[in-house]
């Protein structure tokens, strides 16, 4: 049968720009899908001049490019891009003759990788999945201006998470706070591009922890109540909520304040236990009803409750997955100053030896920084031999080499 001719210029831009159907388009527009099915006949009426604007800003073309003719007396040249451009107080609007529209597959496929890379953060080498990850979202920067629509925001989205993800591996594994507050600041903005509210409190609250490691609590506060702004937006699962209760705690225990803390992390676990209706966000991979736990065993232990801290810890510590072999250390380290500040160097020590066996398999620099403060707790038994068995190991070649390397 012959096929009916249709304005295939806009039906492709539609696809490309991620809305699958006629009906998707005109909700996007507020308009009735008749409408979108008349623009996309053969002979296709030129648009009002405001739809005109919302169809060049959703499919990042001109009206031109996407197949309208315009009527007589309008410039034909630039189809009235410039003008509608001006009447909006934008630069301009992308046209397919300055970049190349790219399919909504390329969405697919950017957010696959970005997928990987969060599986792979726990178990692989932050200096070899680093460079990997930049590269990524060198790419995403390079795709996002040849998107529109839904793709451009899909698109949006996982540079977001891929630059968060690049600052985790810059603070948590490199120790480079000041590079990490840089590229959160990117995801930040990526965020924006998306209107993504719950990954705008994510990356937020990830920048509260550089003040905080530096006792600047009003700087982490402020960042803190923007996360929480923001989630307000979202709306948030509980499970998104109490992680923002833990990471306050933790900001709140490097500032000394570990009552404060100690109530935060209640009230998250409070909030966990009651759920809520609302999902969590399928990159939100970094916070669990464990993990809450391992937030709090510090805070005890940095409050002086060494018995709870004990046993908070030894239960994350037996609930831990064992794919979680970066968290793994962090929790042996803390269980080392417990003891440590228990006054039991031997079983203090045997623990940080734990986690030095742990940090050999996977390097996490948290995990080595837990080390090192138990050691210096140790200072008063150094004489003792399971501290000088602990100082063979945590300066024996290879351990000096790698720790000093990062």
């Amino acid at each position: 049968m012959p096929t009916t001719p249709s304005n295939v210029r806009l039906k492709s831009a539609r696809l490309a720009a991620g809305y699958h159907s006629q009906q998707a388009l005109a909700a996007a527009l507020g308009v009735g899908v008749r409408q979108v099915r008349r623009w996309e006949t053969a002979t296709p009426p030129w648009p009002h001049p405001e739809l005109g604007q919302a169809l060049t800003r959703l499919l990042g073309q001109d009206l031109e490019s996407l197949g309208f003719t315009p009527p007589s007396g309008r410039d034909r040249t630039d189809g009235g891009r410039r003008t509608l451009a001006r009447s909006a107080g934008l630069a301009a609007v992308p046209s397919q003759t300055a970049t190349a529209i790219q399919p909504a597959s390329v969405a697919v496929d950017f957010e696959a990788v970005t997928r990987s890379h969060r599986r792979l953060y726990w178990s692989v080498a932050p200096a070899t999945l680093h460079p990997a990850v930049i590269a990524h979202a060198t790419l995403g920067c390079a795709l996002l201006p040849e998107t529109a629509g839904q793709t451009r925001r899909a698109i949006a989205t996982a540079l977001a998470e891929t630059w968060l993800l690049a600052g985790r591996i810059e603070f948590f594994d490199m120790r480079e706070a000041d590079r990490a507050q840089q590229t959160l600041l990117r995801a930040l903005q990526a965020a924006g591009e998306a209107d993504d509210p719950l990954m705008g409190s994510a990356v937020l609250a990830h920048m509260a922890f550089a003040p905080a490691w530096d006792g600047a609590r009003e700087a982490a506060v402020e960042r803190m109540v923007a996360a929480r702004t923001y989630a307000r937006r979202g709306p948030a699962s509980a499970e998104h909520l109490a992680w923002l209760d833990a990471v306050e705690a933790e900001c709140e225990t490097r500032c000394g304040n570990t009552r404060t803390a100690l109530n935060l992390l209640r009230h998250a676990e409070d909030m966990l236990a009651a759920g809520g209706e609302h999902e969590s966000p399928e990159w939100l991979t970094w916070f669990s009803a464990v993990r809450l736990s391992a937030f709090k065993g510090n805070t005890e232990l940095k409050a002086g409750h060494i018995p709870q801290a004990r046993t908070t810890l030894l239960g994350v510590l037996d609930a831990l997955d064992q794919s979680e072999e970066k968290q793994a250390s962090v929790i042996l380290g803390d269980l080392a100053a417990v003891e440590a500040a228990a006054g039991e160097p031997d079983a203090a020590c045997g623990y940080a030896v734990r986690a030095l066996d742990q940090l050999e398999r996977t390097w996490y620099a948290m995990g080595m920084d837990r080390v090192r403060e138990v050691r210096r707790a140790l200072a008063p038994h150094q004489h003792e031999q399971c501290v000088r068995d602990l100082d063979d190991r945590l300066y024996g070649w290879s351990t000096t080499v790698s720790a000093l390397a990062r």
